[in-house]
């Protein structure tokens, strides 16, 4: 609950753990944890629930994340990879933290919006699924589960994001992979390096169909 936030680690053991039990986890490495920082960090940690928030002041903790003090560090097991947030300047308050990790949080399968879309474009994975396809579908429960059971499979070789033909601002999208709402739901492909994509119109998301899907693509 967000009163237990954040945990804190003492230690490397205790940090590793509290990282690897998370699909995105956030650390605030505060020399003073009771610092005006590390209160916004605090207040921060208690608007997003669904992350778990840690807080270290262990200078051997410190120094096997190679972390400066009074910085925020987000780990992302979907392509292990970290961002990190320097506090030392005084502009950085709970909100921009929060906007922060919002912006950087990839989980297995990502829900693309004007907010995540900064993360997707920042991820080191070159190849990006996208499920496209309408939120208020009564399939929609289903049809996730198996989108996201497919996504464990390529965990750190593609990023499977979720795109909802509601939201005006995914038209763009769209358009951009041809297709119309009639259309959906459908999967596109995309290698970001060289915008090499292919797209499937699919009846039924089935598990077997998103990895034949992919494994054409990367060969």
């Amino acid at each position: 609950s967000a009163t237990d936030k954040p945990v804190l680690l003492d230690n490397i053991p205790d940090a590793e753990a509290f990282i690897s039990g998370a699909e995105v986890a956030v650390i605030g490495f505060f020399q003073d944890p009771r610092s005006p920082e590390a209160e916004q960090f605090r207040l921060a940690a208690g608007q997003i629930a669904e992350v778990p928030f840690g807080l270290s002041s262990s200078a051997a903790v410190l120094s096997h994340y190679g972390a400066s003090e009074n910085t925020v560090v987000l780990f992302r097991r979907v392509d292990n990879d970290r961002r990190d947030l320097d506090m030392n300047n005084r502009e950085v308050d709970a909100k921009k933290l929060t906007r922060f990790v919002r912006m950087n949080e990839l989980r297995l399968v990502t829900e693309y919006n004007p907010v995540t879309a900064i993360g997707v474009m920042q991820s080191s994975l070159q190849f990006n699924l996208l499920l496209i396809t309408d939120k208020m579908s009564p399939k929609h429960p289903e049809r996730m589960r198996k989108f996201r059971a497919a996504a464990e499979l390529y965990k750190g070789k593609i990023l499977f994001i979720l795109l909802d033909s509601n939201l005006k601002s995914n038209e763009r999208v769209l358009s951009y992979f041809q297709l119309k709402k009639s259309q959906l739901p459908a999967l596109a492909i995309f290698h970001t390096p060289d915008d090499e994509h292919e797209v499937l119109t699919v009846d039924d998301i089935s598990i077997e169909r998103v990895q034949d899907f992919c494994n054409r693509f990367l060969q």
